[in-house]
């Protein structure tokens, strides 16, 4: 702990009982994001989704069981102060790991996931068999729909980038539950259909896998 400490990787208080994160951990998570290929290519993306739908934006990687926000775009109206980016989460329980874990197969699924799936909110899916059904109603429509599943009051809608496969990657869209109208909902997904596999496109032409 005192070598991380003098390497910056760890703060400690004056008693050296009590750690946070230091200033190098923060620089190690720049450097990831700034090497990343596709971002640039993302963050164009994000922009133009928040434009035309008005809604908060994400774009995340799965890794495992969890999904790594990489990029955020608030909504004009969002009150939020602390940004999503670098939160991890559980894929199961949030519409862009749902939308990446329907790339798998069901034997890949079962294999990814813990035995027990972890709830946040009462309407987390944490049976098996539910999320299966699940998935497959979101490989037939081509994009997820969660509703409070991960945060109590936001509906999220989201979509893969198939850029490689099977997709790591995913844009979403998050609004108020109130306004997770059936209309509503299938404008946000027509709208991110139509962006993310523009964007799959141009990545694939450059050559980023």
């Amino acid at each position: 702990m005192r070598t991380l400490r003098d390497l910056n990787w760890i703060e400690a208080d004056d008693s050296g009982s009590a750690f946070g994160v230091g200033a190098h951990a923060l620089l190690s998570g720049t450097a990831y994001l700034d090497r990343d290929p596709a971002l640039p290519y993302a963050y164009e993306t994000l922009e133009d989704l928040r434009a035309e739908l008005g809604y908060t934006i994400h774009y995340a990687r799965r890794e495992a069981s969890h999904v790594f926000y990489l990029a955020s775009r608030e909504s004009r109206d969002s009150v939020r102060i602390v940004s999503r980016v670098g939160r991890r989460l559980p894929a199961h329980l949030t519409g862009l790991g749902q939308a990446l874990l329907s790339q798998l197969t069901e034997a890949e699924v079962s294999e990814v996931l813990p035995t027990e799936l972890e709830g946040f909110t009462p309407a987390t899916i944490t049976d098996h068999d539910q999320l299966r059904t699940v998935l497959d109603e979101v490989r037939s429509r081509g994009w997820s729909l969660e509703r409070e599943q991960g945060t109590s009051g936001v509906a999220c809608v989201a979509v893969a980038v198939e850029y490689r496969i099977p997709a790591t990657d995913a844009i979403s869209c998050s609004m108020p539950i109130q306004l997770a109208t059936e209309v509503e909902v299938q404008r946000v997904a027509d709208a991110l259909m139509s962006h993310t596999h523009r964007l799959a496109a141009t990545l694939r032409r450059h050559g980023i896998r």
